[in-house]
């Protein structure tokens, strides 16, 4: 019988890419969670396969409603699980932290209860977390290690540091075989639009299409973060849960190229056929009010264990987010400018 995996949130960014990742180097039937209002638009590419029942399949539930997971686990019993739905934006959790924090919190709670609760039955649990958790970071402390304090920044950071914790208890009080990680930024084409340096490729890529003017919104570029492709990072998460999987561990995972957010943004304005008309224009509401902004990790831990390091180079990064924008803007749709 072939092994199946089930992924929450599969309709976001890392979840499509996951399924990707999978459909090209395993044979296991692939199981998507989504709720019923979920956009299908990253995973387009994925929908003839959902469509004739060819190894992807999709099911509904909904982490702020236990009876549907319990269903759903029921059904599926998958024998690998990457929890990777959640609400996944600081910035909306400044506006939003009680249905981040339920969201975040409870709903890995009732994930990880609904799989509990069925006898005989121990599956392959990933945990996403973030590097979030860490938040503002002395220098002296720099790489982060995975022992650093947790210093949360926003209600998202607070959440995942309680998605984190939750991993750990389940693991050390259960038995089950639960590991957290804590990615560091991460991106690619797919990116959500309200993280910034996908909202600088979307605005770019208006401004090549004239549809803005050639002005780049910006919040703080002067926050530090070390980038790493989305589809490195699916790779690392399949490694974690099939290379010498450990109940109950936890791992920084994260690229290796670390720059400023404004010399990211000038990466991206250099790939652009307008490079020398646009602007830069911080605005307030764009602003966090607090900022972790020394995301730098040390992955050791990880790559010892997993011998996984990261392939995709920083600039093809950017440059697939841009042309992603670039293919989006010119199917004539009308965006937000956020």
């Amino acid at each position: 019988m072939k092994k199946r995996a089930l992924i929450t949130g599969v309709t976001g960014m890392v979840g499509s890419h996951m399924t990707d990742f999978l459909l090209e180097n395993t044979d296991w039937e692939i199981y998507g969670i989504c709720r019923w209002r979920s956009s299908m638009d990253n995973v387009q590419h994925l929908l003839d396969y959902v469509n004739k029942k060819e190894r992807i399949f999709f099911e509904y539930a909904d982490l702020n409603d236990e009876i549907s997971l319990i269903s759903v686990i029921k059904k599926v019993k998958p024998d690998y699980i990457f929890h990777l739905a959640a609400q996944s934006y600081p910035k909306t959790s400044f506006d939003s932290p009680i249905d981040t924090l339920n969201t975040n919190i409870l709903g890995t709670c009732r994930l990880l209860e609904a799989i509990r609760l069925i006898d005989d039955y121990k599956p392959i649990i990933h945990i996403c977390a973030s590097s979030e958790v860490f938040g503002r970071v002395k220098k002296d402390m720099v790489p982060i290690k995975e022992d650093c304090t947790f210093h949360p920044a926003s209600p998202y950071a607070i959440s995942k540091v309680g998605t984190d914790l939750l991993g750990r208890y389940y693991a050390e009080a259960f038995g089950m075989i639960v590991m957290t990680t804590r990615m560091f930024t991460h991106t690619g084409p797919r990116r959500g639009d309200v993280f910034a340096e996908s909202s600088f490729a979307k605005q770019i890529a208006m401004i090549e299409k004239g549809l803005i003017e050639p002005v780049v919104k910006t919040g703080n570029l002067d926050s530090t973060r070390t980038y790493a492709d989305v589809r490195d990072a699916v790779r690392a998460y399949y490694m974690l849960v099939t290379k010498k999987p450990i109940a109950g561990e936890y791992y920084n995972i994260g690229g290796t190229y670390t720059c400023k957010v404004g010399d990211m943004l000038n990466t991206l304005i250099s790939f652009s056929t307008m490079k020398n008309e646009i602007k830069i224009e911080v605005e307030k509401e764009r602003l966090r009010p607090i900022d972790a902004d020394l995301q730098i990790p040390d992955c050791s831990k990880f790559t010892e264990h997993t011998e996984w390091v990261p392939e995709i180079p920083f600039e093809t990064t950017m440059l697939d987010l841009l042309n992603y924008w670039r293919n989006n803007v010119s199917k004539d749709k009308l965006f937000l400018t956020r």
